[in-house]
């Protein structure tokens, strides 16, 4: 008797219709077998099968009232889980085209840009000519134009000259404060991520895109082209400075290309906007009154 009861002990271990989720299978095949064991042992073995059946099925509804709560909880955390992470934070497994195309096209704008930027260290490949690229970029800097542009106002004396400065010191001012929105809206950094300067703090160029620069000297190239007689060397310098300004902030590590591309663009636009609201004598000479607190006109 006890080795027939270890057989049925381990034969009902090892039996996979012990499972709880076959239980509802296995209690026809236990009531039978409990049926035959209790014959064979008299009034006590009954008793010990059902108390034995009672805890298992006790055991088994903890066991699937604990599984489905964990499985709860779990559902509810990845709920939380994907409520929280937005939606571009997920991996995208077919990009589109247009994706792919746009983040090549910065891939290389951003390495060309590292790699024209010689002139970023003291010590770098183009070290000796740092310092001369520097002043060209100088040159290009909001606050020569302006203190120009008002130093030469004050000296004239004629209204044709007047009218033409009035308009560029109102064109320097539009391209200043419209390049300073655009970079604070877009806030890109440089491709070395160098602090601004002074002077840049001071013209409100400490973003990179777009390059103030090139927007600036376009403007102004285009502006005295337009207003002024020049010869041809002169009007072909003229040119030739505007675009080593703008390639002066890349080879300064300020700017990438494509920042120079739509500071050129952005000239263009400022330009022809000017032009479009130009202001005439009569219009200038009232600035010019209310700005000297002479309110007679200039003659």
């Amino acid at each position: 008797m006890p080795g027939s009861q270890a057989r049925c002990r381990a034969r009902d271990r090892n039996n996979v219709l012990n499972r709880p989720e076959f239980l509802s299978l296995n209690q026809t095949h236990r009531n039978r077998e409990q049926a035959g064991v209790g014959e064979g042992r008299g009034g006590t073995a009954p008793r010990r099968t059902v108390f034995r059946q009672h805890s298992q099925q006790e055991d088994s509804g903890l066991r699937g009232s604990r599984d489905s709560s964990e499985g709860g909880s779990a559902a509810e955390g990845g709920a939380k889980e994907a409520s929280r992470w937005p939606e571009q934070d997920c991996m995208q497994l077919n990009p589109s085209f247009r994706g792919i195309a746009i983040n090549s096209l910065l891939a290389i704008d951003i390495s060309l840009s590292k790699r024209m930027g010689m002139c970023v260290r003291p010590h770098g490949p183009g070290a000796p000519l740092r310092s001369m690229v520097t002043l060209l970029a100088l040159t290009g800097h909001a606050l020569p134009w302006l203190c120009g542009t008002l130093i030469c106002l004050w000296r004239s004396n004629t209204l044709a000259g007047q009218e033409v400065l009035i308009n560029l010191l109102l064109a320097l001012i539009l391209d200043l404060m419209t390049v300073a929105g655009m970079q604070k809206l877009v806030k890109r950094r440089g491709p070395w991520d160098f602090p601004p300067g002074f002077l840049d703090y001071i013209a409100m160029d400490t973003y990179s895109f777009p390059a103030a620069h090139a927007s600036r000297a376009i403007m102004v190239s285009k502006f005295l082209l337009n207003h002024l007689v020049l010869a041809v060397p002169l009007r072909i310098l003229l040119y030739l400075w505007a675009f080593l300004v703008s390639m002066s902030r890349v080879l300064l590590g300020k700017h990438h290309l494509s920042d120079v591309g739509c500071g050129f663009a952005l000239g263009f636009l400022h330009f022809n906007l000017v032009e479009s609201v130009w202001l005439d004598s009569a219009t200038c000479q009232t600035i010019l009154s209310i700005g000297t607190l002479c309110w007679t006109p200039l003659v």
